[in-house]
């Protein structure tokens, strides 16, 4: 057997290198056991062409399969990315390949439950896909064993998974008609060969073009031919590669068939849906083509600030939480609508309702209103959600909110500003923080006392509000996720008690004007329930709207390292160094450094002892050993569980990566350099070195009394051993060996030249006093590049430590 009596993980890696090498393999999404990707993107991004399920073992195909359909109907990742070219599933002897185009309909049957465990095998879930399945697969499995069948695996992959990039297409349906047409106005109405102004007057709009785009077969024929009901409605259809008005009394002025600029572009746009519209859908999509605004409109003042691609996307998840006619079953009120762009994309105008603190803004959703907008006016109002009291509300929204039933069915749906009331430039949702602090609203007084600190938040004051007064509706909001793990939300958490539904995690980049790595997530919540929020999982989405994993966020954390690490602190002020102690996340690491006097901004400042080194060495490291990320930004530095006490490796690398990173500002410059990492003899100095510290203490010729007074005493009783590190931690001494070597080959240099000064010496100091990036010196360059490789690789090692004894929570 070719990949007999291995892991999974290993047949995995094995089956990507030998049999897909020629395309990116690494992706992970979800819970999809293997990805394959192109290597490079095209115009619309990166199309998968294989996704697969992988099992040890000699399994059958069909269970296999099976397995691999639930997992991506219970996570519904073929509506949060686009579905490969071809399902698979392989185990250490065979592969099979499965078209997903005949396998995809599965996903759409009603009344089915998703929420099973797909490794069950036992459960009537898994039975009935299996049943409907297996026809099917039969008819259109294609399976290689690994070893028998090699060239004909090859051939298949050459000829059919690396040229599959269109076989599978987005069907198109009622909630995504609208999302769609957005897309196509970006892209296909710039290559279309036409004067636009001129339609316009004889009422022709792009919308009328993206009708006849969608009234298509994958042949670019128009599909309208058995359906007069449709044909009589289309104003211009596509045929013979270009658009031809169909309003008859229009055709003689426009006679010439108007051409496309681009075909290529309009071949790749299409090529990711399945067109026409499903057919239950394509009346509707007649009937409602008012819901298609021309562009102009959209693009007037505050049109586009929730990125577009988010809002679809929120309003995808609605659907998946309250159904598919959600829309009719229930009402909408976005409170902080700014000029309404969170509501583009809605169909039912009679449900939606839309609020906002300024009348300007009222206005602009009037104007947008006149010219085709979605929305009635008695329904776009002026309202200062924070400040006035609901009579002011349309009668028709009061009798909403004060029916118990009816709030069951009002979705509050928003995008409040994320301000904080301690700085006016924290503004990182819809625009402006047009409020100021929040002191100045009224119903700060009524919910400062139930949820604390959290009311400097603008954002959990609309929460709490929307808790307050109108109990029992949904919540869909955009916001930051500090409301979940923040340390200033505890008392939010105890009074905001509701159940968690389903969500999505952005970086916070992609909407306007916002600066700064960190997630903003969409969330739905049920007010109704009564739960206190302890952990939620989060779908993680790239800047491009692509699906790559899920998050959690922790309610419920035990204490911070912060509180760990004064365990082991000395107030004496009088060690051989002092580390900041910034707050326990990610977003603060920037400050955490040790020098040799305490600083001066308002933090703890640890005392470095011979007792308590290794401790605070482990603190620096593993709060610096992963990379700050928009994904990970918030999360918390903890407590840790036993074990790390034991794990002298451990231990020791944390002391060798913290010696040589690049946030020990250790300067000799300060005082004593105490934190030179080698002997005179082994760098080759010019002289003798204030303080061997360092070195003894690697060697065990240090004392770790606690509390002793002779810190730099050499133990003359009972001699320590000396530190043994690891392979990783070893090539970092010997990279940062000769580091020192080259510098102590220097004429006059400062003996005692920390890892810092030698940085400083190499690279200089531009004329703000800032040490440069880069040097000059190419040897250097070389060394220090080398360095930090070495440190790179240690850093890795360490990792998986930082989670085991659970200083970070996966």
């Amino acid at each position: 057997m070719k990949y007999n009596k291995i892991r999974e993980e290993e047949l995995k890696n094995k089956v990507g290198v030998d049999w897909f090498k020629q395309f990116d393999t690494t992706e992970i999404l979800g819970d999809i056991d293997f990805t394959v990707f192109p290597k490079q993107d095209n115009l619309f991004g990166r199309t998968p062409l294989l996704w697969a399920e992988v099992k040890t073992g000699k399994f059958d195909i069909a269970s296999m399969f099976v397995q691999l359909i639930l997992t991506i109907g219970k996570a519904r990742t073929f509506d949060k990315t686009m579905p490969p070219a071809f399902l698979g599933a392989f185990d250490f002897e065979k592969i099979a390949f499965v078209p997903y185009i005949n396998v995809q309909d599965i996903f759409y049957i009603n009344d089915f439950n998703w929420n099973v465990t797909p490794s069950n095998h036992s459960t009537k879930e898994f039975q009935l896909i299996k049943e409907r399945i297996e026809a099917t697969l039969k008819k259109n499995t294609y399976v290689y064993d690994f070893e028998k069948d090699e060239k004909e695996l090859l051939a298949f992959i050459k000829n059919n998974v690396a040229k599959a990039t269109t076989a599978s297409k987005l069907k198109i349906d009622k909630n995504n008609f609208i999302p769609i047409y957005l897309r196509w106005l970006e892209t296909i109405k710039p290559i279309i060969d036409v004067n636009w102004d001129e339609l316009k007057k004889a009422n022709i709009l792009d919308s009328d073009f993206y009708l006849a785009d969608l009234f298509v077969d994958d042949k670019d024929t128009q599909n309208i031919e058995d359906d007069l009901s449709i044909r009589d409605n289309l104003f211009v259809v596509f045929q013979n590669e270009g658009y031809k008005i169909a309003k008859e009394n229009l055709k003689q002025m426009f006679d010439a068939v108007i051409r496309l600029k681009n075909k290529d572009t309009y071949l790749h746009f299409w090529k990711r849906y399945k067109r026409p519209p499903l057919k239950e859908f394509q009346d509707y999509i007649i009937e409602r083509r008012d819901l298609l605004v021309p562009q102009d409109i959209r693009e007037r003042k505050g049109a586009f600030f929730t990125p577009r691609i988010w809002v679809e996307l929120s309003q995808k998840y609605l659907t998946d939480y309250l159904g598919e006619n959600w829309q009719d079953d229930y009402y909408i009120w976005d409170c902080a609508a700014g000029t309404g762009n969170l509501l583009a994309g809605l169909t039912n105008k009679y449900n939606i309702y839309a609020s906002t603190l300024d009348q300007a803004d009222v206005n602009v959703m009037h104007e947008r209103i006149d010219h085709g907008a979605n929305l009635l006016k008695n329904n776009v109002f002026q309202f200062d959600f924070l400040n006035d009291d609901f009579a002011k509300l349309p009668q028709s929204l009061q009798d909403i909110i004060n029916d118990e039933e009816k709030r069951k069915k009002l979705v509050v749906y928003i995008n409040p500003p994320y301000a904080e009331a301690t700085s006016s430039k924290t503004v990182t949702g819809t625009g402006e923080n047009k409020g100021g602090v929040t002191t100045q609203f009224k119903i700060n007084e009524l919910l400062k006392p139930k949820i604390g600190n959290a009311s400097n938040e603008i954002f959990a004051l609309f929460m709490a509000n929307i808790y307050e007064k109108i109990p029992g509706c949904i919540l869909g909001q955009f916001s930051k996720l500090k409301f979940i793990n923040g340390s200033n939300f505890k008392k939010f958490k105890e009074y905001f008690l509701v159940d968690y539904v389903s969500g999505f995690i952005v970086p916070a980049e992609t909407f306007d004007n916002v600066k700064g790595k960190f997630p903003i997530g969409f969330t739905i919540w049920n007010t109704a329930g009564k739960s206190k929020i302890n952990t939620i999982q989060t779908d993680v989405y790239d800047k491009n709207g692509n699906y790559n994993s899920s998050k959690n966020f922790y309610g419920e954390l035990p204490n911070s390292i912060n509180k760990w690490i004064k365990l082991f602190d000395d107030k004496s002020k009088t060690g051989v160094g002092f580390m900041e102690n910034p707050a326990p996340d990610f977003q603060n690491n920037s400050f955490l450094n040790f020098t040799v006097h305490i600083g001066t901004r308002h933090v703890n400042y640890f005392s470095f002892q011979t007792y308590n080194l290794i401790s605070g060495l482990i603190y620096f490291s593993a709060r610096n050993c992963i990379d700050a990320t928009w994904l990970n930004d918030r999360d918390q530095y903890l407590f840790p569980r036993d074990g790390w006490q034991t794990d002298i490796e451990f231990q020791n690398d944390c002391l060798a990566f913290a010696l040589f990173h690049g946030q020990n500002r250790i300067t000799s410059s300060e005082g004593t350099n105490h934190w030179i990492p080698f002997t005179e003899y082994e760098v080759n100095a010019q002289a003798k070195f204030e303080s061997n510290f360092m070195t003894d203490f690697i060697k065990g010729k240090i004392k770790k009394e606690s509390g002793s007074n002779t810190l730099f005493e050499q133990s003359t009783t009972t001699e320590n051993k000396p530190l043994v590190f690891s392979e990783e931690a070893t090539a970092v001494f010997d990279a940062g060996r000769e580091l020192w070597k080259y510098y102590h080959s220097q004429p006059n240099v400062n003996v005692n030249a920390s890892l810092y000064d030698i940085r400083e010496y190499f690279q200089g100091r531009n004329d703000k006093g800032r040490m440069n990036s880069k040097s000059d010196d190419a040897i250097y360059s070389k060394l220090i590049t080398e360095l930090r490789n070495k440190l790179a690789v240690l850093g890795d090692k360490i990792k998986p430590k930082v989670y085991e004894y659970e200083f970070l929570k996966e």
